[in-house]
């Protein structure tokens, strides 16, 4: 956690102790739990498009976590397209890590950057869902 020391610096230099809190502690703490949250409830319950055959653990979505963890609650999507750096695949699964790679991407700072359509297709996927069915072959699901 000491990569965490020069803004906390920086944060008591312009606010105080509050500011410290707030953007430290409470800021790891929050990122922390959500990244607990996803583990334990994306590999547990939800629906999901996707199974992977052969996989001892399935990813399933929990929307009402989609903003808090940046995408990452769309975790059967994950699951299906581990190297995707899209995880809201279908309208209405909000998706702010996308955006936040996009507008990377618009600056030039990140390249190469890989989505279910311009991946390989994997022969270990199952399509649960019509919409996931819909998908399978063609170059996009939106």
């Amino acid at each position: 956690m000491l990569h965490q020391l020069a803004l906390a610096l920086i944060l008591f230099a312009i606010g105080g102790m509050a500011w410290v809190t707030w953007g430290i502690f409470v800021r790891v703490s929050a990122s922390i739990f959500m990244h607990w949250a996803i583990s334990y409830l994306a590999h547990t319950r939800g629906p999901s498009d996707w199974a992977v055959k052969d996989a001892s653990v399935q990813g399933h979505n929990i929307a009402w976590l989609a903003i808090p963890t940046m995408g990452e609650s769309w975790h059967g999507n994950h699951h299906a397209f581990p190297t995707s750096a899209r995880h809201g695949l279908y309208p209405g699964q909000i998706d702010p890590g996308w955006w936040v790679i996009q507008g990377l991407e618009a600056l030039n700072l990140v390249w190469d950057v890989q989505t279910p359509t311009t991946l390989p297709p994997r022969s270990n996927l199952i399509a649960l869902t019509e919409r996931a069915r819909n998908f399978q072959g063609k170059k996009s699901p939106l």
